[in-house]
């Protein structure tokens, strides 16, 4: 709101209101610190509950996260899997979509320290791209965790995902430790998963010599199928995926390779080499 004051009165009052505007030291208002959040408050698709420290280092330490890691923490609350990520060296993100807990998180980080490391967004986990990291964070119900899932699973294999508690459907965990051997309150399980490399389909497979066709079908980091060779039909049987790794067995015979995109390249058992490559 303005008042227009008449004539020469308006002038001295102006020039007054200036000077003083000049010369009259404005004290700044104190920093608002964010409000302390509470155990169950509602967010945007869970509510808050706290991860111990202590299963938050289980965590970190079942997915073998060092400095060289890129962590992200989906859903990252106040901010303490990040900055124990980051304490390690690691460069750690938090997604997080309550602007309180961003507010928290960052303060907590520059108080312990790791500011540099430590970088919380403002941001929807399910409209944000974290495929850069190579340890991925979470203590989200399993409904969540399964709308993830796509996106986990378009990750380079051999990124690790880390979960408090909450399993993933159908893609079981690689591993999966407990901070005691019968646990006395809820939130006390570490689940690991390692992102496979993709199997699915058909694949041209030469070994010793011999040319055919190898058909697969992929669940997770399991897979099966068969080998064609003229009319001869193997059966592929316990197939398993570790990242880019891969074992089967055929005719009796124990193949291991390694996945590089379109092409797998191995020795079987007895040191024989085999090739695919994707396609007919």
């Amino acid at each position: 709101m303005s008042v227009k004051l008449p004539g020469a009165v308006g002038v001295v009052a102006a020039a007054c209101l200036a000077a003083c505007i000049t010369l009259c030291p404005v004290q700044a208002q104190p920093a608002q610190k964010p409000a302390r959040p509470l155990v169950g408050q509602p967010g945007k698709d869970a509510i808050w509950v706290p991860t111990p420290g202590a299963l938050i280092e289980m965590m970190l330490d079942l997915a073998k996260v060092t400095a060289s890691d890129r962590v992200v923490d989906l859903g990252s609350g106040d901010g303490r899997a990040v900055i124990a990520a980051a304490k390690r060296g690691a460069l750690a993100r938090g997604i997080e979509y309550d602007a309180n807990l961003v507010a928290i998180s960052k303060a907590s980080a520059e108080k312990e320290g790791v500011g540099g490391r430590a970088v919380f967004e403002r941001a929807d986990m399910f409209a944000t791209d974290f495929s850069d990291a190579t340890v991925v964070v979470l203590f989200l119900l399993p409904d969540l965790n399964i709308k993830l899932r796509p996106s986990i699973l378009n990750m380079k294999p051999g990124t690790r995902v880390v979960s408090n508690t909450f399993e993933m459907g159908g893609w079981l965990p690689d591993e999966v430790k407990s901070l005691r051997e019968e646990c006395d309150f809820f939130f006390c399980r570490a689940l690991l998963w390692i992102v496979p490399a993709k199997v699915d389909g058909e694949w041209t497979i030469t070994a010793d010599g011999v040319a055919g066709r190898m058909s697969l079908k992929q669940q997770f980091q399991t897979f099966a199928g068969s080998i064609t060779s003229g009319v001869a039909v193997t059966p592929v049987s316990d197939g398993r995926l570790a990242a880019d790794e891969l074992t089967f067995v055929a005719d009796g015979v124990a193949y291991s390779g390694r996945v590089r995109g379109d092409i797998i390249e191995g020795t079987t058992k007895s040191g024989a080499p085999w090739q695919a490559r994707r396609g007919n």
